[in-house]
């Protein structure tokens, strides 16, 4: 393995870029921590949002509408999460996301409290903020990496989500009834103690030394093509798109799947031990889903998730018992772990290092966004149509998915030839 000088994982976007697979292998770890604190808060909203909302909102079709904004607050937050870690670097950035963290859970927190559900909106919706940055610890760990290594340093992180699998769900069940009067503020106020535990994990990221400054009179540096001219780009394009489905579809069945259990008389227990099961399908793969890429091609391993989601919806019409529930949450987050980090690391082919904060930007904006709108149309559908019409909706975006990445591939084996 060659070993470059590599740039500070918050320099400026022109800084000079190097690998140092040895120093992204412990970065990626670092972020692994991290992600297992930090993944444990959408985890915590999602298993709640629906069922406290539909508690507090006067509107049962608004009972997903905490999720939804969990997912706004996170595509709104990209990008100033994105400028903050340009300005400051990754490790301050991210202190600063875990302290937005620490008020998201009190907020909601409040919001139940005084059975206020427009407080507790606000909650899930800063909540969101801090998810931005968490998200954006996947791209940190390649910020070093090889090209080689780079799907294997997602890997590393996204593992991570595994111990959030389990710590968030868990901490909604023992903390549920913790606060007398005011059932599941016990579990936000959690949530605040999990990412003030995150700034102690990111305080370990190793940063570089920052390169020296230009001499006066050198040439300005390159800032890289404009961010339109790579948005347009075929495989950047499949990449979002890809990412859009993998990601929007998940969240559109996770959301709408803990109300539908308690709707058909199903224990809330039941419902957030399904989330668990799903948490932990979503990242138990990532130990060996970079390792697949490697040998099988980004291409290969999204189209695959892809076609695990549809399955998933047709478990989802076959039934309505415990095990249809989980066995189709169980893959759902399988194909999920596959369809988004084989997305992810297409992302990382389409730009240069002094492009890689914009692009990252842009692409977390357009899939969380995505993400945002599919979650509170699924609140919407249940409400209207039932978990059948739900289920229903997944086959066509992932056709037409399937269809893109595929001849993305084609494209990128003729180019080969």
């Amino acid at each position: 393995m060659t070993k470059t000088a590599t740039a500070p994982l918050g320099a400026p976007a022109d800084a000079p870029a190097g690998h140092d697979d040895a120093l992204a292998r412990r970065n990626a770890l670092v972020l692994a921590g991290a992600q297992s604190l930090g993944g444990a808060n959408p985890a915590i909203v999602i298993s709640l949002g629906g069922i406290v909302g539909l508690s507090l909102a006067e509107n049962p079709a608004l009972a997903t509408l905490p999720v939804s904004l969990l997912n706004l607050g996170l595509a709104l937050g990209t990008i100033p999460a994105a400028l903050l870690m340009r300005r400051f670097g990754r490790r301050t950035g991210y202190v600063i996301g875990a302290t937005i963290g620490v008020v998201a859970g009190i907020t909601a927190a409040m919001g139940i409290f005084r059975e206020a559900f427009v407080l507790f909106c606000i909650g899930t919706f800063v909540a969101g903020f801090y998810g931005a940055f968490v998200q954006s610890y996947r791209f940190a760990a390649a910020d070093s990496a090889s090209p080689a290594f780079k799907p294997r340093a997602i890997s590393y992180v996204m593992a991570g989500g595994l111990v959030a699998g389990i710590i968030g769900p868990q901490t909604v069940i023992f903390t549920r009834e913790a606060i007398p009067g005011a059932e599941f503020a016990g579990a936000f106020l959690a949530q605040s103690g999990l990412a003030l535990l995150s700034i102690l994990v990111v305080a370990f990221l190793r940063v570089p030394p920052a390169p020296p400054p230009r001499p006066a009179g050198s040439a300005p540096a390159d800032p890289g093509r404009p961010l339109s001219e790579i948005l347009l780009r075929p495989r950047f394009l499949v990449a979002v798109c890809a990412g859009i489905v993998s990601y929007g579809l998940m969240s559109f069945l996770m959301t709408a799947a803990p109300i539908a259990m308690v709707g058909c008389g199903l224990p809330v227990e039941t419902a957030a031990l399904g989330i668990s099961w799903h948490i932990l399908a979503m990242f138990a793969p990532s130990f060996f889903t970079g390792r697949l890429i490697e040998r099988f091609g980004k291409e290969t391993i999204t189209a695959i998730g892809l076609v695990m989601i549809a399955i998933s919806a047709a478990i989802g019409l076959s039934g309505l018992t415990v095990a249809h529930f989980w066995s189709g949450l169980i893959l759902l987050g399988i194909g999920w772990n596959f369809g988004f980090i084989g997305a992810t690391a297409m992302v990382t082919d389409c730009h240069t290092g002094a492009e890689r904060a914009k692009v990252q930007a842009a692409n977390d904006f357009l899939v969380f966004g995505s993400v945002a709108i599919a979650s509170f149309s699924s609140g919407k559908l249940l409400d209207l149509g039932g978990w059948e019409t739900v289920n229903w909706l997944v086959f066509p975006p992932v056709a037409i998915a399937l269809l893109l990445v595929a001849l993305q591939a084609r494209a990128k084996r003729a180019a080969a030839a």
